[in-house]
């Protein structure tokens, strides 16, 4: 079978795309706390989700009115790199004093910026593949793949190579590192097609132009469980993002586990979730078919308690580690579960004329006001426990987090109607 250029194009594009995330989204906390900003993580892990909530909209509409979106995704990870780059040598210069608020208005800056470009590669794509004739919904997702595999080399390359002498996990030049990844794809941006600008001078009201009409999905009963508990699940988003890393880290400070592979290579074990994300996305067609999508929501759910306990469990020794690496194979359904199957809820539900602004509904509620909600929660949980005074209780912290997944999992069973014995009973 031949490969098209244009596919080679986007597999290079979208495998830079994550890999800039992937340079420091879950080692951030590792370096965070090794520089004294322990109790600041759940704030840089925050933003994320503010930025969420308008930056990819605002950006959206540039491309769609204003500017073409690949020079759109070009601006965007332009300002993306400098300013990564910027908080990364502020790091440098700063050495042993790095204060707070610098660091933070330079990596807010920066991740505004980058979120938007998660939602801009897929339309540069889309859009590539229509003008060769190519059929998205078939031959994107092996595209995509790349993406997840540009993360985890990343993450490979940010746990292994040293700086220095110091592996970049444990320093500023995981930011540094990202930043340039950022400002060669803000180059590489610009040779993709063009795509179209909407001039047709069509007003819009503010509620269309900003994709609220969707919200009136919440008169659906249903369709406002559904998405209350969207923001209850995406709540345990970033959880593992923000702290994962540092609590394998912490085991440092005992010297039997200080060389222990999890505690010098906690980004390589961590890169197994991502190969799982991998790995379970091919198992969603077959699962949704054998067991519907409230059942495949549910499994999501409940590998979420599975995901946070096995962390409180396990420890870096044999065979302890094994509890982690359990942790990090469940993390495949944990996240693409909910993630791919609530989108399909979305497209099978909403009405035609709102269904792109009811997935942009979705993507808020998770990855928004979810994912901020929630990393302010687990950061106060882990204040409460004093983790990083007593590493020993970062297990509570753990066991609080899969408390919570359970509860959100067991009302969700309870609550919400599986739609196709709701189609059923309805015929």
């Amino acid at each position: 079978m031949k490969i098209k250029p244009v596919t080679v194009k986007l597999i290079l594009m979208l495998f830079l795309e994550f890999a800039v995330w992937g340079a420091y989204l879950t080692s951030l906390g590792r370096y965070l706390g090794n520089i004294g900003l322990g109790s600041q993580i759940k704030w840089f892990f925050a933003m994320q989700g503010i930025v969420s909530i308008f930056m990819p909209t605002l950006m959206g509409i540039v491309a769609d009115r204003k500017m073409e979106a690949q020079k759109v995704l070009s601006m965007c990870h332009g300002f993306a790199g400098l300013f990564m780059a910027g908080a990364g040598f502020y790091c440098m210069t700063a050495g042993a004093n790095v204060q707070f608020a610098p660091l933070f208005i330079l990596y807010s800056i920066s991740v505004a910026f980058f979120m938007p470009t998660i939602a801009l590669v897929n339309s540069v794509s889309y859009n590539a593949m229509a003008k060769e004739g190519m059929d998205p919904v078939k031959e994107f997702p092996p595209i995509r793949v790349f993406g997840t595999v540009g993360f985890i080399c990343s993450m490979l390359l940010t746990n292994f190579l040293k700086v220095n002498g110091t592996a970049m996990q444990d320093s500023y030049t995981q930011l540094i590192s990202s930043g340039i990844l950022s400002l060669v794809l803000c180059g590489y941006a610009l040779t993709m097609p063009s795509c179209p600008i909407n001039k047709t001078g069509e007003k819009q009201s503010f509620v269309e132009a900003f994709g609220l009409k969707a919200f009136s999905l919440f008169k659906d009963p249903q369709f406002a469980i559904f998405f209350i508990f969207s923001m209850l699940l995406g709540a345990s988003l970033q959880i593992t993002n923000g702290y994962a890393n540092t609590f394998l880290g912490s085991f440092a400070a005992d010297p039997a586990l200080a060389d222990t592979f999890a505690v010098k290579n906690s980004n390589a074990l961590i890169s197994i979730s991502q190969a799982s994300e991998t790995l379970c996305i091919l198992l969603i067609p077959f699962c949704m078919k054998k067991f519907g999508i409230k059942k495949v929501m549910l499994i999501s759910m409940f590998a979420w308690v599975l995901r946070f306990g096995l962390f409180g469990l396990g420890n870096p020794a044999w065979p302890g580690v094994l509890l982690f690496v359990l942790s990090c194979i469940v993390y495949g359904m944990a996240f693409d579960f909910f993630n791919i199957s609530g989108s399909l809820y979305v497209e099978q539900n909403a009405a035609e004329d709102i269904r792109s602004s009811a997935q942009g509904l979705f993507m808020m509620m998770t990855n928004g006001f979810g994912a901020t909600i929630g990393t302010l929660a687990a950061g106060a949980v882990v204040d409460a426990c004093d983790v990083f005074n007593t590493p020993a209780n970062w297990p509570q912290a753990w066991y609080i987090f899969a408390g919570y997944a359970l509860v959100v999992g067991i009302l969700f069973m309870i609550l919400f109607k599986d739609p196709q014995k709701k189609a059923a009973a309805t015929k």
